[in-house]
């Protein structure tokens, strides 16, 4: 149990500023719509971020060219270890509580509220 615990908090912790980034870039997307396409539509540092979150680089004015390889495979990488840390937590919220069905009901609740508002927001002619 304290080498699950411990490596749920190691990962959380190192990949947590990537997770960050990605979210409140993620966040900003969803609610303002307006998509730079080109790298030179990217002029301001909200709108260079934005391209690191779809693109895998940071525009910048003086490079050639860019090589994504590197950044995707670092996301790649945090992606597998949110997993783990979310799979963990869960494996954890299970083992340390008495009381099971708060922790079943948080699950199927994390399932259902998101279909429910997708079905919501459906328009049909």
């Amino acid at each position: 149990m304290k080498l699950l615990r411990r490596i749920h908090l190691y990962l959380g912790c190192f990949f947590a500023p990537l997770l960050i980034f990605y979210v409140a870039t993620g966040w900003y997307q969803t609610v303002n719509p307006d998509r730079r396409k080109g790298v030179g539509d990217s002029t301001d540092f909200v709108s260079r971020l934005n391209r690191v979150h779809v693109e895998q680089y940071y525009p910048a004015g003086s490079a050639s060219g860019y090589s994504t390889s590197l950044f995707r495979g670092l996301v790649v990488i945090m992606a597998v270890a949110l997993m783990t840390t979310v799979i963990l937590g869960i494996v954890l919220a299970f083992r340390t509580c008495r009381n099971k069905w708060p922790v079943w009901l948080s699950i199927a609740l994390g399932i259902v509220l998101p279909v429910v508002l997708l079905w919501l927001g459906q328009k049909h002619d």
